[in-house]
């Protein structure tokens, strides 16, 4: 039987579990070397990841500069996507994010995501703008969504 799902800090150590998870979710994965430095170099990155029953299945990045947030990826392993997961994690991290004082977050997602833009929404997020070529794989355009966290 599943556990309930445990939210934590992610470190080094759980660099593995990032690299499949986001190997198995983007096209265009970051690198081992572009997390290593998120995650031993970075002051304002925090990573916060989603385990159940010992292994990390799902993942979320921001960058927490003075009061705002830029969330940097989120994502879910394929096998457990459709349980909420990624909803829970949303949450997790929008909670973080107000402890750690920031007012506003913004994120980049593809146009063609909708599943993903219908979850922001769930938490406030609205849309910003447009950013033309944004994703290197196929220069698809990247919606930008805001929300203030203190409305």
């Amino acid at each position: 039987m599943e556990n309930k799902p445990l939210f934590r800090i992610l470190t080094i150590n759980d660099l593995d579990a990032i690299l499949a998870i986001d190997h198995a979710s983007f096209s265009a994965p970051w690198s081992s070397e572009a997390f290593i430095r998120e995650l031993t170099m970075n002051p304002y990155a925090l990573y916060i990841g989603c385990e159940l029953n010992g292994k990390i299945v799902a993942y979320g990045g921001v960058w927490i500069i003075a009061d705002e947030a830029h969330i940097t990826n989120i994502a879910v392993l394929p096998e457990y996507r459709g349980r909420k997961l990624g909803e829970q994690l949303m949450m997790k991290m929008m909670e973080t994010l107000i402890v750690k004082g920031a007012k506003k977050a913004t994120l980049e997602v593809r146009v063609s995501n909708i599943v993903a833009q219908n979850l922001y929404r769930k938490f406030g997020f609205m849309n910003g703008g447009i950013r033309k070529g944004y994703y290197s794989d196929n220069h698809e355009d990247a919606l930008i969504m805001w929300v203030n966290l203190y409305e």
